[in-house]
C-alpha cells in the first residue's frame, strides 16, 4: 500500500469517525437556528422573554437531571448523591415549567452569586490550562469580568438584575446559535469525501 493510499484510507476513517461522533451536520444547523430564535425572543425584552428564560431554566434542569441519573448508573461511588441531585433537578424542572415567571425572578435574584461562581471557575480553569492553551488569558479576562459583574449585580435592584439576566441569556443564545451554525458547516465540509 502506498503512502497516498494510506492517507486516503486514514482520511476516510477520520471522516467516518467524525460522522459517528458528531452525527448529521444539519442537526447542528437546526439547533443553531433554534438558538438564534431563542436569542431573538429573549432580547426583545417583553413578557415572552421572561417566560422563555424560565422555560430554558426548566430545560437546563431537565438535562441536568438526566446527566445525574446517567452518572449514578455508571459510578458506584457517591451514587446516592447523584440520584438525590437528579431528583432535586426533576423538581426544579417541573417548577420552572409550571411557573416560568417565578423561575426567572428567582434566577435573577441569585444572578450575582452565579456570576461570581462562574467567573471563579473560569479563572481557575484558564490558569490551569496555560500549558496547553495559548489563549488562556482570554478565559482569565472573562472570569475577572464575570466576577466584577457578579459583585455589581449583587448590589442592584431586581429590575436591573432581570434586564441583565435577559441580556446575558440573549447574548449567550445568540453566540451559541452562531457557533452551532459554524460547526454545522465545518462538519459538512469535513464529512465530504
Amino acid at each position: 500500500m502506498s503512502a497516498m493510499d494510506e492517507r486516503t484510507t486514514l482520511g476516510s476513517r477520520t471522516r467516518a469517525g467524525l460522522f459517528r461522533l458528531a452525527g448529521p451536520w444539519w442537526l447542528f444547523l437546526l439547533t443553531g437556528i433554534a438558538w438564534l430564535i431563542i436569542g431573538w425572543i429573549t432580547l426583545r425584552f417583553n413578557p415572552a422573554s421572561i417566560a422563555t428564560v424560565g422555560i430554558l431554566l426548566g430545560v437546563l434542569f431537565l438535562f441536568s437531571m438526566i446527566n445525574e441519573f446517567m452518572i449514578a448508573s455508571v459510578h458506584s461511588s457517591w451514587r446516592w448523591l447523584h440520584v438525590l441531585m437528579g431528583v432535586i433537578f426533576l423538581f426544579g424542572a417541573a417548577w420552572a415549567f409550571a411557573r416560568p415567571f417565578d423561575a426567572f425572578w428567582t434566577l435573577a435574584s441569585i444572578l450575582g452569586l452565579l456570576l461570581i461562581f462562574r467567573g471563579t471557575i473560569d479563572i481557575i480553569t484558564s490558569i490551569d490550562a496555560r500549558e496547553v492553551n495559548s489563549v488562556w488569558w482570554l478565559g482569565l479576562v472573562a472570569g475577572i469580568l464575570e466576577v466584577a459583574l457578579g459583585f455589581w449585580a449583587s448590589q442592584q435592584f431586581y429590575s436591573v438584575r432581570g434586564a441583565l439576566l435577559l441580556v446575558w441569556v440573549g447574548l449567550f443564545a445568540l453566540f451559541r446559535g452562531i457557533s452551532e451554525i459554524v460547526v454545522a458547516f465545518e462538519l459538512r465540509r469535513a464529512q465530504r469525501p
